[in-house]
């Protein structure tokens, strides 16, 4: 019994000793691989602690085991003696070069004295079973480290050139401080944070105390930022000549960096936010990045070219700033005088009876070189051409627009108001700045629909050239003015009805019902109420539908949209505010022709084809890529012939624009003034008896937008808080 306990002791202290053996070496090995290496001084310390040699200790087998006949029983006297476990011994390691993952963390007992980094690794000698070696090895590594004293951890190596690094540590400084004023915005102070915690806080605007190429660029473009209609005053450049120490330049370079950000993101999206002026504007944001600025303005060739790149690359835009330029007098060509004389009116013919009335005069010439009629150049003929050019400038100078020269007209043409057209034009530059980039839709060749109010016109554009042009009637001043909106026309609608809108329902048809409680039978319109007492007031399609037989539809918060109408004549006026807010078109079969060849291009439409449809039933023809409709007011732009036009201002858009400019609120222009959001409720009605209905009061009900889009109403945006809502748009 007492040899077969003997026998078993001594086999667990053997299993013991080969498992201690075998967790030592690989828990040593993997924690030597994982071990991060700070620094230079801290690989010399561990290369100098001596690498043991492996010690490939093969499995035990039974003729490695001597049975212990010493062994006695627990309660026995005497002690446990253990005969050490041969093992072959491990053949002589080949000479390695020591490296950070190959040294063990725990070296054999029989440390050597430290030495320097590179040392010769140690001879292997054969390696013993005794568990007695591996608690022995423990504290020789704390030895080893303590022989070398630890060095002071290196810095990692900086990028930034010794002559900047005083000024880049006052850069590290003021960005980590929380009183730093420098950036308003809270993503533009990341960005800079960002950029220069990038560069070890270098600076880009200098080097060692010059500056460098794209800092002159962006203090040059930041110097004329008139010429884009911008107030230089607004992007202030540091002295940089007076900035002589660290913190001096730090401060500078900071300041360059905020410059330029402001300078951007007004280039680009306008020195006040569009619903500064009005309730009825509604533009596509369009934000910069102060990341990619930065980026690509310290990146790019010409730093001044790049930053010139966020104003509007429209042909217009361009157009406008030479025009500024000429009116500042940095214009070439002389000054052209019209003389004093008898007033020239020209007299078309009427019928056969009576001739047109063309008159002579040698002022004729000058009249047409200053109105910028190219054409007979030198003829002095006051004929159609002419008289024509005249009514345009008398419009645009606010004069009565007879097409007379008479004395205010020359007075007028000789001693423009120069200050209210370079406030014109400014203004007119800065309502670009709101619109898209891209006007158009890549995919259709650039197509897109643009409307300019003032001038009473609608262009159809596709690569860069007017395809087709018409003459278009819109909204009245005041409350029925048409909004200036950026949307995408989705479809047309042959043979429309006319949901009459709540506007026109509520402010116009039910006072006159109160009058006449047949008006609406007799006006051909359809009267229907729900069955929450409210109204809804249609018209049937057909050829007396006040929409005509064409509706264009780009569904929008407005419930504007385009449309023929009934009333021709109108297109032959001058002036052609008339609607309550939509716009009428005067050759809409043609329009919608263009529109549909654009965007199903082998449907092959012609006007004949959309007349073919005109009936009693609605169709609608959806585009299976949608148009962008932009509706804009430009009261001052150049035309095909290279000449600056001026429109009246029928909404008061400049006026209201110049006094804000004017006004000197800063950046307090570029915040959103909320507005309240467009109502598409159903007031419960009371209405006089006699009042036939259509439906006999069982309509559920839509609302006046699912009726004309289809579909429910946009989502409005929330307000922000703290503003009060200012009055309620419908059409």
């Amino acid at each position: 019994m007492r040899d077969c306990l003997n026998h078993r002791a001594g086999f667990d202290r053997v299993l013991a000793a080969v498992a201690a053996t075998f967790l030592t070496v690989s828990a040593g090995s993997a924690l030597a691989q994982d071990q991060a290496r700070s620094s230079a001084a801290e690989l010399a310390i561990e290369a100098a602690i001596p690498r043991p040699e492996p010690a490939n200790v093969p499995p035990p087998t039974a003729s490695d085991i001597k049975l212990d006949t010493t062994a006695t029983v627990q309660d026995g006297p005497k002690d446990v003696v253990k005969e050490p476990v041969k093992a072959e011994a491990a053949p002589a390691a080949e000479k390695v070069e020591t490296k950070p993952a190959d040294i063990a963390t725990t070296p054999a007992a029989d440390t050597p004295k430290s030495e320097t980094a590179t040392t010769e690794p140690a001879k292997s000698e054969p390696a013993k079973a005794d568990t007695a070696a591996a608690p022995t090895a423990a504290p020789a590594a704390p030895a080893a480290a303590a022989a070398t004293p630890a060095a002071e951890p290196v810095k990692a190596a900086s990028n930034v050139p010794a002559a900047d690094q005083p000024v880049a540590d006052k850069i590290k400084d003021i960005l980590g401080s929380k009183t730093s004023r420098h950036f308003d915005r809270k993503n533009e102070r990341a960005a800079a944070e960002k950029f220069y915690g990038a560069r070890d806080f270098a600076p880009v605007w200098t080097q060692a105390g010059s500056l460098t190429a794209a800092a002159k660029g962006v203090i040059a473009r930041l110097k004329d930022a008139a010429s884009d209609g911008l107030n230089p005053a607004d992007y202030p450049v540091p002295d940089f000549g007076a900035a002589t120490t660290p913190d001096a330049l730090a401060d500078a370079e900071l300041k360059l960096t905020a410059s330029m950000f402001d300078y951007a993101r007004q280039a680009q999206s306008g020195r006040m936010h569009w619903s500064q002026v009005s309730a009825d504007i509604l533009y596509p944001e369009h934000p910069i990045d102060p990341s990619e600025v930065i980026t690509k303005v310290t990146t790019a060739a010409d730093a001044s070219v790049a930053l010139d790149s966020y104003n509007p690359p429209q042909k217009l835009y361009k157009e406008l700033k030479a025009q500024l330029a000429k009116l500042r007098g940095q214009g070439d060509g002389p000054v052209i005088e019209i003389t004093d004389g008898p007033a020239l009116k020209y007299t078309p013919a009427k019928g056969k009876k009576q001739a047109e009335i063309v008159v002579q005069d040698p002022r004729v010439p000058q009249l047409r070189a200053k109105l910028g009629i190219t054409e007979n150049a030198s003829d002095d003929h006051y004929d159609a051409t002419v008289a024509e050019a005249v009514r345009k400038f008398q419009d645009g100078a606010e004069l009565k627009a007879t097409g007379v020269l008479d004395a205010p007209t020359v007075k007028a043409l000789n001693s423009p108001k120069r200050d209210k057209q370079i406030d014109t034009v400014v203004v007119n530059m800065e309502r670009w700045r709101w619109l898209p980039r891209d006007l158009g839709v890549p995919s259709l060749g650039d197509a897109y629909v643009i409307l300019n109010i003032p001038d009473y016109t609608l262009k159809v554009m596709q690569h860069g050239q007017q395809v087709w042009t018409t003459r278009v009637v819109t909204g009245k001043p005041g409350q029925h003015a048409t909004p200036l909106l950026t949307e995408t026309m989705k479809y047309i609608t042959v043979n429309p009805t006319w949901n009459v809108p709540p506007s026109i329902v509520y402010g116009e048809y039910l006072p006159a019902l109160q009058q006449d409680p047949t008006v609406l039978q007799r006006m051909g319109l359809r009267l229907e109420q729900n069955r929450d007492g409210s109204v809804h007031i249609s018209q049937p399609p057909g050829e007396a539908n006040a929409l005509g037989r064409i509706r264009f539809n780009f569904p929008n918060k407005f419930l504007v949209y385009q449309h023929d109408t009934p009333d021709k004549h109108l297109f032959a006026k001058e002036d052609r505010a008339f609607s309550h807010g939509c716009m009428r078109v005067q050759n809409p079969d043609q329009y919608a022709s263009v529109l549909l060849n654009i965007t199903m291009p082998n449907e092959h439409y012609t006007p004949e084809r959309v007349r073919s449809m005109y009936g009693s039933g609605e169709i609608d023809l959806k585009f299976p890529t949608p148009i962008p409709v932009n509706i804009t007011y430009q009261t001052a732009f150049v035309d095909d012939g290279g000449k600056l036009q001026f429109r009246k201002d029928v909404y008061g858009r400049d006026a209201t624009m110049i006094s804000i400019l004017k006004n000197g609120r800063g950046k307090d222009l570029e915040n959103v003034v909320a507005h309240s959001q467009p109502s598409y409720s159903r007031p419960a009605t009371t209405l006089p008896s006699g009042v036939t209905f259509a439906n006999n009061g069982g309509s559920s009900g839509l609302n006046f937008f699912e009726r004309l889009f289809g579909g429910g109403a946009p989502t409005p945006p929330p307000a922000p808080v703290g503003r009060r809502p200012q009055r309620v748009f419908t059409r």
